[in-house]
């Protein structure tokens, strides 16, 4: 199924989506524009922006638009953190030789669509569970099979505590080379843990049990 190989191998591994209560402070004066620098390029709040209208978008055309809204409050912020980690995974399966072409992520695709009823189905899917925008979807699914084959490559078993901290520190290694800053006003980057730092909650909040006190 779909949905298990994606706890298995995304969320197994480090806390790939993952944010603190919205911030409010000014944007970074080293990189105006930028919500982040990796490796020396710019994530731009452009870029930022133009993926959270595209789940926003996609959010109010659901039957349960209200419900995914407030579910992701921090959306922000949880693709900037998403956004990052996606480019520290890329640097991590280079430096094993790491490679997914186009053909296994449709095919990769294809079978997650029949596991859970339909390309619609798993539309409704990602977007409830990940906040994946249906165009958005194909960049998931490779950065699913990435991790996958990275752990395959370094023999790290993703259902054993050893083996989610074998990939987790060729990911920090990686992140440490690629020398991560983000916007203050999004928190910092933790090369450790592979997220921004001083996380207090998840940015998609639990639907089957939201706390309503919760601090937005």
């Amino acid at each position: 199924m779909f949905r298990r190989r994606t706890s298995l191998s995304l969320s197994a591994a480090v806390a790939v989506l993952v944010a603190a209560p919205l911030l409010t402070a000014c944007g970074s004066e080293a990189h105006p524009g930028a919500a982040a620098v990796v490796g020396g390029e710019r994530i731009t709040m452009g870029q930022v922006q133009s993926q959270v209208r595209a789940v926003r978008a996609a959010q109010n055309e659901s039957d349960r638009s209200a419900e995914l809204i407030r579910n992701t409050e921090q959306l922000t912020r949880g693709t900037v953190s998403s956004l990052v980690f996606e480019r520290v995974l890329e640097r991590a399966a280079e430096d094993a030789g790491v490679t997914v072409n186009r053909g296994e992520i449709q095919r990769a695709r294809e079978e997650a669509e029949r596991n859970v009823g339909g390309p619609e189905e798993l539309e409704a899917m990602m977007l409830q569970q990940r906040a994946v925008a249906p165009d958005e979807i194909d960049r998931a699914v490779r950065s699913q099979l990435l991790v996958q084959k990275l752990a395959e490559k370094l023999g790290a078993n993703l259902q054993t505590p050893q083996g989610q901290q074998e990939i987790t520190q060729a990911l920090a290694e990686a992140s440490e080379e690629l020398d991560v800053t983000v916007n203050p006003r999004f928190g910092a980057w933790d090369d450790k843990q592979i997220t921004l730092a001083d996380t207090k909650e998840p940015w998609i909040r639990n639907v089957s049990n939201p706390d309503p006190q919760q601090p937005a």
